[in-house]
């Protein structure tokens, strides 16, 4: 709050790099709620600032970070595909729509599927 109070008068910058190319920024609390469920958050840029954010709390329960940070980034899929597509339909070009996450686990589970499967993440298959 102290924070906020001192930095009230300060302005808010928002800048677009490039139009063509949206950044979001994706990450979970894992097992943050009283009944274990995890909470995801995300953020989109075009350059500086944050235009859009989407939070909520997850609505399975997780057994490890790494996949509940891979049902996170699906939880924001919907928002991410949505935002490329109204963008389009504006008449921008997207060239890249980027999802950053910072777990190494996840990221491959996102780029390689099934292969990076390991025992405590096969039934992520199920849900």
């Amino acid at each position: 709050m102290v924070f906020l109070s001192e930095t009230r008068d300060n302005e808010l910058i928002l800048s677009a790099d490039r139009l063509g190319i949206i950044r979001w920024f994706v990450d979970t609390a894992f097992a943050v709620h009283p009944d274990f469920k995890s909470h995801t958050s995300g953020a989109m840029t075009l350059g500086c600032g944050c235009t859009l954010k989407g939070c909520r709390k997850q609505k399975l329960n997780t057994r490890s970070s790494t996949e509940a940070k891979l049902v996170g980034a699906d939880d924001m899929s919907q928002l991410i595909f949505w935002t490329k597509l109204f963008t389009e339909a504006q008449g921008d070009e997207i060239q890249h729509n980027i999802l950053h996450q910072d777990n190494k686990s996840t990221v491959l589970l996102l780029k390689n599927g099934k292969s990076s499967s390991s025992k405590r993440t096969r039934a992520l298959d199920i849900c």
